[in-house]
């Protein structure tokens, strides 16, 4: 028995699908309230707004405060440090360390929520909220994890060059610290890449966050060359979108930079590259297409212990009168 031949996956193809439903879900017909609710969505699952604060300080010179004008020109030691630094400096680092939690948790649970307004093409927070509670929980568990070992393996390995740069005998030679984050680096994008899927997959099957990112990895270990050029066009489009914005935010006055406001600003951008991926995905069978909840919401139940209805018997043809 010959082997199943295995799909062809396009490139460009799901990026005229998503272009196709970027359009027909936001200009037929604009809504101004279903583009406003998808738009926080959008925020939640991207935080694709480019804001950001231009904070300067003080402009008064006797409101800054100075290490060296308060002891004499005498550089920082610990020695020296009034005895507030050290529990002040720590319930910052918790306070940093909550809020960052806080801002992965509420991404992964939009995530869910931007996926679900486009699969089912509907402005909705409060019914996707509910309903993926349980895989939105997940995916933060798995985001947090994976966010604590980039902290400490990048911040390692940034200390490491920290050293290097500073101190006259070096722990490690140069040309082994740069091999080790070039492939650092490598691995980050192959990590991303799989993180971009799996929500996806999470939406279709309704599994674990584990299990998701092995089917990932399978695919991309199957045809890793299609998922390079995915990854490679990918980058270009973030690119251009990231051109689009910083034009947006100079053509707005920054309006478009402010958090929300840019992201409804430029919800066409968002959600065609939050919809590439799904369309790219759907390729690899029904196990991956998204929509495929909705099609399997819209069949109707069949009867219980019924036969299936014979089909009606044609019409009796009457013989033609004699001539």
């Amino acid at each position: 028995m010959d082997d199943p031949i295995p799909p062809r996956i396009e490139i460009f193809a799901p990026f005229g699908e998503a272009f196709e439903l970027t359009k027909r879900m936001l200009f037929q017909p604009f809504e101004i309230a279903k583009w406003l609710v998808i738009g926080f969505a959008a925020w939640l699952a991207t935080f694709f707004s480019g804001g950001g604060f231009n904070y300067r300080g003080f402009q008064n010179q006797d409101w800054k405060w100075s290490w060296r004008s308060h002891h004499q020109g005498m550089p920082f030691s610990w020695q020296n440090a009034p005895p507030w630094v050290v529990p002040v400096g720590i319930v910052l680092l918790c306070l940093v360390l909550v809020f960052v939690a806080l801002i992965l948790w509420l991404n992964a649970r939009g995530r869910f929520m931007f996926a679900d307004c486009i699969v089912r093409n509907r402005g909705a927070v409060v019914e996707p909220w509910r309903e993926y509670r349980v895989e939105g929980n997940r995916f933060f568990v798995l985001q947090l994890v994976i966010s604590l070992c980039s902290l400490i393996v990048f911040g390692g390995l940034a200390l490491l060059f920290f050293l290097h740069v500073t101190w006259h005998n070096a722990i490690a030679p140069l040309a082994l610290l740069i091999l080790f984050g070039v492939t650092l680096f490598l691995l980050a994008l192959i990590v991303a890449l799989i993180m971009k899927f799996i929500v996806p997959v999470m939406y279709r099957q309704r599994c674990d966050a584990l299990s998701a990112f092995r089917q990932v990895w399978g695919l991309i270990a199957e045809r890793p060359g299609v998922f390079v050029l995915f990854g490679l066009f990918y980058i270009v489009l973030c690119v251009a979108a990231a051109m689009i914005g910083f034009i947006a935010a100079c053509a707005t006055c920054c309006i478009a930079a402010v958090p929300y406001v840019g992201t409804v600003i430029l919800l066409p951008v968002v959600m065609f590259l939050y919809s590439y991926p799904l369309c790219f995905l759907r390729q690899f069978g029904d196990s991956y297409d998204v929509w495929a909840v909705v099609k399997a919401a819209e069949l109707p139940p069949a009867p219980p212990n019924e036969p299936p209805s014979e089909p009606p018997m044609p019409p009796i043809q009457q013989p033609p009168p004699p001539a």
